[in-house]
């Protein structure tokens, strides 16, 4: 029997270009949460102060994604033989339950300015707005051309694009403000935003919960992947597979490939490399068997 241990790591992404970016997003969307709070106490604006939540919980997202970086790149010690790269699932796990007492927070808010609503500066909240599509909208564009290297950087630009458009909503109900003075506007549309970051915050907390389990990350299709390693040549079958996250940017898979007698396992277990990278799968660890191994483990079904 032969065990072959392979051990990939993905280093296409540039890791200093990305740290940059992140650190000029954190300034740039930071500065204007302070902004956009201020103006929001100032003007009176459930619906400013519910997208400075939201966009707090962007710099949350840019932060997280700055250590997830820092941490991936952390190396193993006696106690810790993965380094603290699973900490990024920790930390996002705690900054989703943060969110959603926030978002509970703005819904409370919300619904007392139903009951009792308040003069809004309309012409505030639309500038403030306005600058928030341009600060979102500009991190957006920064993030674009690292979305393809890197999943957290792909997690960060859909979520400034997604504010891009909130930030029009709140547009939207200053000017109607502004026109037509229906102050309730912006209750409602504090309520809006609201769901929209529990929507994000729900699935961020699902998804967190589920890689502190270690489960197959959302992203991976354990069956596909199973697929692909039974159509490496020399494979005759694969069992003991499993697929967990070492952290949020790298994922780690161990398994058992029967390889024909003809077959070279070096090359076969090359081959596997290169099927799993397409799945994006980094971390591989592969143990090579001879037809007739008997497999008693009840994990071994495929």
């Amino acid at each position: 029997m032969a065990h072959e241990h392979h051990h990939h790591h993905h280093h296409e992404v540039d890791a200093s270009s990305l740290k940059g970016v992140y650190i000029i997003s954190v300034i740039l969307n930071l500065a204007f949460v302070l902004v956009e709070a201020g103006i929001g106490i100032w003007g009176n604006s459930m619906g400013l102060l519910s997208d400075a939540g939201h966009n707090l919980s962007d710099v949350f997202s840019l932060l997280l994604a700055m250590i997830a970086l820092r941490l991936a790149g952390t190396r193993s010690t006696g106690k810790y033989t993965y380094g603290y790269r699973k900490g990024s699932v920790l930390i996002s796990l705690l900054n989703s339950i943060i969110l959603l007492i926030a978002v509970g927070a703005i819904i409370v808010e919300s619904i007392h300015k139903f009951s009792e609503p308040a003069p809004v500066n309309g012409g505030a909240v639309a500038w403030t707005a306005g600058a928030g599509i341009l600060i979102n909208g500009l991190t957006a564009f920064l993030l674009m051309k690292h979305r393809k290297s890197d999943l957290n950087a792909r997690g960060a630009f859909l979520h400034m694009a997604a504010d891009t458009l909130v930030s029009a909503g709140v547009l939207v109900s200053g000017v109607v403000i502004s026109i037509t003075g229906w102050n309730l506007i912006d209750p409602i549309i504090g309520i809006v935003v609201a769901l929209v970051i529990l929507a994000g915050t729900w699935e961020l907390l699902s998804e967190s919960l589920r890689l502190s389990l270690d489960a197959v990350p959302e992203n991976i299709d354990r069956d596909k992947v199973l697929e692909g390693m039974m159509g490496v040549d020399g494979v005759q079958d694969v069992h003991h597979l499993h697929i967990w996250p070492v952290s949020t940017v790298e994922t780690a898979l161990t398994a058992h490939a029967v390889v024909d007698e003809g077959a070279e396992p070096e090359a076969v277990v090359s081959a596997l490399k290169l099927a799993l990278r397409n799945h994006g799968i980094t971390h591989v660890t592969i143990e090579t068997e001879r037809p007739g191994h008997i497999c008693e483990d009840y994990d071994c079904a495929r």
